[in-house]
C-alpha cells in the first residue's frame, strides 16, 4: 500500500491571518481605509478629463449634464468644489489607514513577541540545548521586526496596488472599451512576473533569514564569552568568525538582491508598450472622433496610474517575501510543542518534602544513560549529599527532580506525589535552588535577592543576606542594596555572586532546598562561614547538595556516592571513611593523603 501524501505547508500569509483572528475587525477597517483612500487618490485624473469636457463641449459637458449647468464657469465652480472635496477626503483617509495600520503592525508584533517569550519559557531545557541564543534572538526580534514593516507599509501597498487595477479597469471597459485591451495588455505580464521572481525569492529569502540566525548567535556567543577572548587574545580570530557569518549573510543578501533588482526594468519594458499604445491609439480615436477629447484626456492620466506604481511591486514583493520568511519561523517556534507538560497537582502544605528516586534513568537524546537505574531516598527534614567524579551523574539528579528533563525510566517522587503529576508552580516552587552556573540579573543587589519573592520585606530580604554571609559585602558596595552588579552580575566577584544567589534561594524560605556545588566559587573562610548558616536553615527543611569538595558535605546526615549513574555507596561520613571505598579513595585524594 502506498503512504498518504503529505498535506501541502500552509502559506505563511494564512498562517498570519490565522494567527490574527482577534484583530480581524481592525484589519477590515484598515484595508476600507486603505481602499477609500486609493479610490479618491484616482479621482483627480476624471477631474481633469471632465474640466477638459468643459472647455471643449461647453454646456454640452458631463459635468453640466449631471448638475444642470450651463454656464461654463459655473461648472469650472462645481468642479473646483468636487476637488476640494475630493483632496480633503483622500488626506482624511490616508491619515486614517496610515493610523490604523501602524497601531496594527505595533499591537501584532507586540503580541508576537510577547507570545513568542511565553511560548519558549514553557519548553522544555533540553530543547534551548540544542539552539543558539542567537538564533532565537534573531527570530524574536529581527523576524518580528521584519514582520512589523510589512505590516506597516507593505499591507497598504499590495491592497492599493490591487485597488488602482479593479478600479482603472473598470473605468477604462466603462468609457473606453476599444482602448482597454492596450493599457491592460502589460498587466498580466507584470502580475505573472511578480509572482515568478515570488517563487524565485521565497527560498532565497529563507537563507536570509537562517544566516541573520547564524550571524546573531556568532555575536551572542562571543559577548557572552568576552572576557575568555580577552584572555587568549582571540580578539582577531572572533572577528574572522564574525566576518565569515556577516559575509555569508551579505552573501545570501546579494543573491535576494540580484534577483529582485531585475524585476523593475522588466517591467518598465512592459509599461511602455501598454502607455504608449495607448496613447497613439487612443489620440487615433480622438481625432477620428469616435473618442471624446475629455476621456482621451482621461485615459492617458490613468495609464500613467495604472502602470507606473506596478513598478513599486518589486519592492513591495521584497518586503512581502522578507515578511514571511520572517512569519513562518516566527509561527513555526509558536507551532513546537512541548515535550514536558505540567501536572494538575499540588503538593500539600508541610515544611519538609520527603524526596524519592526510584530506579530511575536517563539519558541525553540517543546517547548514552547517564543514570543507571538510580535509586535514593531523602527523608523529610534531613539533609543529604550526592557526590562523585565528575560525570557520575550528580547535577542530573536536579535536572530530573524539577523536571527540566524528563528521566527516561523510573520515577521521581517528591512528599507523596511523582512530580510528573504535579504543576510547575507547585513542584518549582517547593523548591530552592542555588546552581553552580550563578545567573544574576542586570539590576541592584535588592532585585537580584528578592527575584523569587518580590513581595518580600525589606527585614526578610536582609535576614537572607545575612545567612548567606553577604549583608557585609552588600553594606560595603557603593550604594549599598541599590548597586546595579551589571549583566549577569559582572561587576562582582565568584564568591559574592555564589552568596546573593544563596540569599535569593533563603529568602523563598521553600521546603526544599538543593545546593548544587552551592560553594564551589568562594573562599575556605567564605565556605565556613556559609556552612555555618546552611546548618541552621537546613535543620528546618529537606536539603539535598550536590557536591564535588567533600569537605562541605561531611556532616550531612547521609551521603550517596555515584558512580557511573548508579548509587554505589551510602552512608555518614565516618562510616564511608571506614568501609574504605570509593568514597574514602575521594577522601584521601582530596585531602593530599594520597596522589589523585
Amino acid at each position: 500500500m502506498g503512504g498518504m501524501a503529505s498535506a501541502p505547508p500552509v502559506h505563511p500569509l494564512k498562517r498570519l491571518l490565522r494567527y490574527s483572528t482577534t484583530h480581524r475587525g481592525a484589519i477590515r477597517t484598515a484595508v476600507a481605509y486603505s481602499v477609500l483612500n486609493k479610490l479618491f487618490d484616482l479621482a483627480p485624473p476624471f477631474l481633469i478629463g471632465m474640466a477638459v469636457d468643459v472647455v471643449v463641449r461647453s454646456e454640452a459637458s458631463l459635468i453640466g449634464q449631471i448638475f444642470g449647468l450651463e454656464d461654463q464657469l459655473h461648472q469650472l465652480i462645481a468642479l473646483g468644489v468636487l476637488n476640494a472635496i475630493v483632496w480633503i477626503a483622500e488626506s482624511a483617509f490616508e491619515y486614517a489607514y496610515q493610523v490604523r495600520w501602524r497601531n496594527l503592525a505595533q499591537t501584532i508584533q507586540h503580541e508576537a513577541r510577547l507570545d513568542a517569550w511565553s511560548h519558549v519559557q514553557r519548553l522544555e531545557m533540553g530543547w534551548f540545548e540544542d539552539r543558539s541564543t542567537g538564533g532565537l534572538m534573531a527570530i524574536l526580534n529581527d523576524d518580528v521586526n521584519q514582520l512589523e514593516r510589512f505590516l506597516d507599509r507593505g499591507a497598504n501597498d499590495l491592497i492599493q496596488t490591487a485597488t488602482t487595477v479593479l478600479t482603472i479597469g473598470t473605468a477604462f471597459v466603462v468609457l473606453a472599451p476599444q482602448v482597454a485591451p492596450f493599457a491592460f495588455l502589460p498587466v498580466p505580464i507584470i502580475l505573472w512576473g511578480s509572482f515568478r521572481f515570488q517563487r524565485r525569492l521565497e527560498p532565497k529569502y529563507d537563507v536570509v533569514r537562517a544566516k541573520a540566525g547564524d550571524l546573531n548567535a556568532c555575536l551572542a556567543n562571543d559577548l557572552g564569552g568576552i572576557a575568555t577572548i580577552k584572555a587568549f587574545s582571540a580578539e582577531a580570530r572572533e572577528v574572522e568568525r564574525v566576518d565569515e557569518a556577516s559575509r555569508n549573510y551579505q552573501a545570501a543578501n546579494g543573491e535576494a538582491i540580484r534577483i529582485s533588482s531585475a524585476f523593475v526594468p522588466l517591467i518598465r519594458m512592459a509599461i511602455l508598450f501598454g502607455f504608449t499604445a495607448t496613447l497613439i491609439f487612443g489620440g487615433w480615436l480622438t481625432l477620428e472622433g469616435t473618442l471624446e477629447v475629455g476621456t482621451y484626456s482621461v485615459m492617458v492620466y490613468v495609464t500613467q496610474r495604472l502602470l507606473w506604481p506596478l513598478t513599486r511591486l518589486g519592492e513591495t514583493f521584497d518586503l512581502y517575501q522578507r515578511s514571511m520568511a520572517s512569519t513562518r519561523r516566527l509561527l513555526d517556534l509558536l507551532a513546537v510543542e512541548p515535550a514536558i507538560t505540567p501536572g494538575d497537582r499540588a503538593l500539600a502544605d508541610a515544611r519538609a518534602h520527603a524526596l524519592s528516586f526510584r530506579d530511575v534513568r536517563f539519558s541525553y537524546g540517543e546517547g548514552p544513560n547517564i543514570l543507571r537505574g538510580l535509586s535514593l531516598e531523602v527523608p523529610a527534614g534531613e539533609t543529604h549529599a550526592v557526590v562523585g567524579a565528575t560525570g557520575s551523574g550528580k547535577s542530573t539528579l536536579v535536572k530530573a527532580l524539577l523536571r527540566f528533563h524528563e528521566v527516561t525510566d523510573g520515577e521521581v517522587r517528591m512528599g507523596a506525589e511523582n512530580v510528573r503529576d504535579l504543576s510547575f508552580d507547585s513542584l518549582r516552587g517547593s523548591v530552592g535552588l542555588v546552581a553552580q552556573d550563578v545567573f544574576l540579573f542586570h539590576g541592584t543587589v535588592r532585585e537580584n535577592v528578592a527575584y523569587g519573592r518580590p513581595d518580600a520585606s525589606d527585614e526578610d530580604i536582609v535576614r537572607a543576606a545575612e545567612r548567606a554571609e553577604a549583608l557585609e559585602f552588600i553594606e560595603a558596595l557603593p550604594q549599598g542594596w541599590d548597586t546595579e552588579i551589571g549583566e549577569r552580575g559582572q561587576k562582582l566577584s565568584g564568591g559574592q555572586r555564589q552568596r546573593l544567589s544563596i540569599a535569593r534561594a533563603l529568602l523563598r524560605d521553600p521546603p526544599v532546598l538543593i545546593l548544587d556545588e552551592a560553594t564551589s566559587a568562594v573562599d575556605n573562610e567564605t565556605e565556613a562561614a556559609i556552612q555555618r548558616s546552611l546548618e541552621e536553615v537546613t535543620g528546618q527543611r529537606t536539603t539535598l547538595i550536590i557536591a564535588h569538595r567533600l569537605s562541605t558535605v561531611r556532616n550531612a546526615d547521609r551521603i550517596h556516592v555515584l558512580d557511573a549513574g548508579q548509587v554505589v555507596e551510602s552512608g555518614s561520613h565516618d562510616e564511608l571513611i571506614h568501609s574504605g571505598g570509593l568514597y574514602a579513595s575521594l577522601w584521601r585524594v582530596q585531602t593530599g593523603q594520597r596522589a589523585a
